[in-house]
């Protein structure tokens, strides 16, 4: 008769650990929810700081409030996802910005000096690297923002050789010089097109061709003068945004090739930047409502922004300290590279 208890406390004991998966189910909202949050407000923000995007904003914020505020473990898992879900998730749709019509317009001669730009802007700015004394993951995320489009590449190339996230003050440190110098570009750009005697359309290429982020090439369009300069200058960053697609897909391949056999390797072309290519044929080849197109830009930025700021959330000041002077001394070097390809490539073409 004893042992009849002990089987009715035997269901209640194995039953005891039963409410754990429910609550880990939602471990994810409180990391989510903030990084979000965050990046609303980047959003709102970045209007009234031209040249200063809402994902430059974003990871400064999560940089600032991880050192200075500890942020409760319960945002761990949400925060991870933030900065590898929706940080491919809104690069997909970044493909949405690009329509080939538009590319085309530039003609095939101002098209092979993008793919000079970038192509050579990256190979010369690893290589100055080397000479500098800069790590090669370091030059490598400062080569692939100032090259193509800023924060958004310098995070791609990350997700592609630092899939485990082992290296994040390199992400973090290159994001900031591309903040540091696209900024000054936004002032020299067109005070030197000035003293060069420069058409404004010309200017707009250059301008186009040569600064890192989107949104330091619209502040520096509408400087030259808008109207025609902005609309060219436009174009032919989207042009330096589509090349993050191939670039991309060496960048795995030569991954693939160091990872050996440990199974770890990643796949021969990531799957985001195939989806960023099939938001660029849809864009290209669909009609798309423009509200539509506006929707999309808005929850791109809104992905693109919540996972710059994960990422800011997981890097230490203390640690960014000894990056020393070597990277600003790269920075400045490819950026002097990166304008210097694109001027002399627009004079030619232009």
């Amino acid at each position: 008769m004893s042992s009849a208890p002990s089987r009715s406390l035997t269901p209640d004991s194995a039953d005891a650990p039963a409410p754990k998966p429910e609550s880990s189910a939602p471990s994810i909202v409180p990391g989510l929810a903030l990084a979000l949050g965050v990046a609303v407000l980047a959003m709102l923000a970045a209007p009234l700081l031209p040249g200063i995007s809402a994902l430059i904003l974003a990871i400064v914020v999560g940089v600032v409030l991880a050192n200075v505020v500890p942020l409760p473990r319960a945002t761990a898992p949400g925060l991870a996802i933030a900065s590898k879900k929706l940080l491919r998730a809104g690069i997909v749709l970044l493909g949405l910005q690009v329509a080939l019509g538009d590319l085309a317009s530039l003609g095939l001669g101002m098209l092979l000096v993008v793919v000079v730009v970038v192509g050579v802007g990256i190979l010369g700015t690893v290589l100055l690297g080397r000479l500098v004394g800069v790590g090669r993951h370091l030059a490598l995320l400062i080569a692939c923002g100032f090259s193509i489009c800023g924060a958004a590449a310098v995070a791609a190339a990350s997700g592609v050789t630092d899939p485990d996230d082992e290296r994040e003050e390199d992400t973090v440190t290159a994001v900031a010089l591309v903040v540091l110098c696209g900024s000054l570009m936004i002032v020299v750009v067109p005070a030197a097109a000035a003293l060069m005697g420069l058409h404004g359309e010309t200017a707009g290429l250059w301008a186009g061709a040569s600064i890192h982020e989107v949104a330091q090439v619209v502040a520096t369009g509408g400087a030259i003068g808008g109207g025609a300069a902005l609309t060219v200058a436009v174009i032919v960053k989207l042009a330096r945004v589509l090349m993050l697609a191939p670039v991309m897909a060496v960048l795995s391949m030569q991954q693939r090739r160091r990872g050996g056999s440990d199974g770890k390797r990643p796949p021969l072309v990531p799957l985001f930047v195939l989806g960023f290519l099939a938001m660029v044929l849809v864009r290209s080849f669909v009609p798309i409502p423009e509200q539509v197109l506006e929707v999309g830009s808005l929850l791109q930025t809104l992905l693109l922004a919540a996972a710059m700021f994960a990422l800011g959330t997981g890097v230490r000041i203390a640690l960014l300290k000894q990056v020393g002077l070597r990277p600003f001394v790269l920075a400045a070097l490819s950026t002097l590279l990166v304008a210097a390809l694109a001027l002399g490539g627009v004079l030619l073409v232009a």
